[in-house]
């Protein structure tokens, strides 16, 4: 099937815990003690990426300009800096290794794509449906689909600190649909927040909820969640 075909001209796709996930790495979480020596344990390091990775959940209470970079964190990089060094801080990780892992959390090269991604954009590109990505974060993600080869298969990015609007504000969503030269009800909107990506929904788009598991436990979902749209992405 093609554009049209199954009543879906365009998808869009959330980033973090969607298409791509910022995974443990044995380099960071080895090290990784409080502030009293002890090496966190397995949960512990698991619940530290959680937090740095959730899209709304907030983890901790902050004083007045936490609270302001808290909320404006996906608008602003300086203010996503304060926000997650705070909640880093907050979580017993000792200063140093905090800003260690923001750094890393910033680094588009350091996220892994789960096991579909190519799969879904290369198949969605042969078939001529265009593709989107509305994220909402303070820092460019385009050279994590350029790392693989994926940047032109992406025929429009909204970055909300780019557009200066965070899901599940229309605006951002509108942006995209605008740029792909979509209709919004005949778009399909894929990401892991009901309540952040489901904002495409109040434009009459559809949605599909993932969940922003390991990439290892989740191989087919992007695959899953196209072909109860209608979408094949077999050959």
């Amino acid at each position: 099937m093609g554009i049209g075909e199954t009543g879906i001209d365009a998808v869009l796709f959330d980033f973090s815990g969607t298409v791509f996930r910022l995974e443990d790495d044995r380099a960071w979480a080895d090290e990784l003690v409080g502030d009293d020596g002890t090496p966190f344990d397995v949960a512990a390091k698991a619940e530290v990426l959680r937090r740095m990775t959730a899209p709304v959940e907030q983890f901790m209470t902050f004083d007045a300009a936490g609270q302001h970079a808290w909320d404006n964190r996906d608008l602003d990089p300086a203010l996503h800096r304060h926000a997650y060094l705070a909640v880093l801080r907050g979580s017993g990780v000792p200063d140093t290794q905090a800003a260690r892992l923001y750094d890393r959390l910033i680094d588009p090269l350091a996220w892994t794509p789960y096991p579909d991604t190519g799969t879904v954009l290369n198949a969605l590109a042969a078939q001529g449906i265009p593709i989107g990505v509305v994220s909402n974060i303070a820092f460019d993600i385009r050279p994590a689909f350029a790392g693989h080869g994926w940047d032109g298969l992406i025929g429009a990015m909204t970055l909300s600190y780019e557009v200066g609007a965070i899901k599940p504000d229309a605006r951002i969503f509108r942006d995209t649909i605008d740029r792909l030269g979509a209709d919004p009800e005949r778009v399909l909107m894929v990401g892991d927040s009901a309540e952040a990506d489901g904002g495409a929904t109040a434009l009459g788009a559809r949605f599909a909820l993932v969940e922003p598991l390991p990439t290892a436990q989740r191989p087919r979902a992007l695959v899953e969640a196209l072909a109860a749209h209608g979408i094949s992405t077999s050959h």
